[in-house]
């Protein structure tokens, strides 16, 4: 089984995907498929460097991301394009590794993926996990990890599909607001739920 895992902006959706991870789960995570797809000599990579120039590229061949990321922040068009670059690439990969997981014997596959809506990867998942967090919390939780000040990490948090639509599509809901072993109860029972323990298959042989 594959379980999709998402959320807002600092709601902690890696933290519940590592979670997993140490109970037995197999974790692919798009933010590394999303390094991986631009990597040199990737043709993603290269329809990037077409698309937005050259000036993109480092002087070893790698992906400028934050000139990049400058380049596409306020530009919807540029945003646009580039997504209609890497969320192919992204997507192709994920459904290898994915496959490949379960084909290993994984109990569970968690896919990690922030815009597991927006890019349409739920279309790619069996269930979906939405991480949720109280308003304030995830306020506070962004200001102190990207060091920014309460209007910086609204506009970012604006510019997410909104939680409550996140929700209302979710199959299953981990509620990280409170402390780390409140998540990890609830990510425990959920992982209980979803690979539960073989049976040992009955003796046939045996005489009635």
């Amino acid at each position: 089984m594959v379980l999709g895992i998402t959320g807002g902006i600092a709601s902690g959706k890696t933290t519940v995907a590592q979670t997993f991870q140490a109970l037995g789960a197999v974790v692919v995570s798009a933010d590394l498929l999303a390094r991986e797809v631009v990597r040199p000599g990737a043709k993603a990579l290269r329809q990037i460097a077409a698309y937005f120039g050259r000036q993109v590229l480092r002087e070893d061949g790698t992906l400028n991301r934050q000139l990049l990321g400058d380049m596409v922040f306020n530009d919807h068009q540029a945003r646009l394009a580039l997504n209609n670059i890497t969320h192919p690439a992204i997507a192709e990969l994920a459904s290898k590794r994915l496959r490949e997981a379960e084909q290993e014997g994984a109990p569970l596959v968690v896919y990690d993926a922030p815009l597991l809506f927006e890019a349409g990867a739920d279309r790619q998942v069996d269930k979906v996990l939405v991480v949720k967090v109280d308003a304030e919390v995830q306020l506070a939780r962004l200001m102190a990890r990207d060091g920014i000040d309460r209007q910086k990490a609204l506009a970012r948090i604006d510019s997410q599909m909104p939680q409550m639509e996140k929700l209302a599509r979710a199959d299953f809901i981990v509620d990280n607001s409170g402390s780390p072993q409140e998540t990890e109860e609830q990510v425990r029972s959920l992982m209980e739920y979803l690979s539960p323990p073989s049976r040992e298959p009955k003796d046939s042989g045996s005489a009635e």
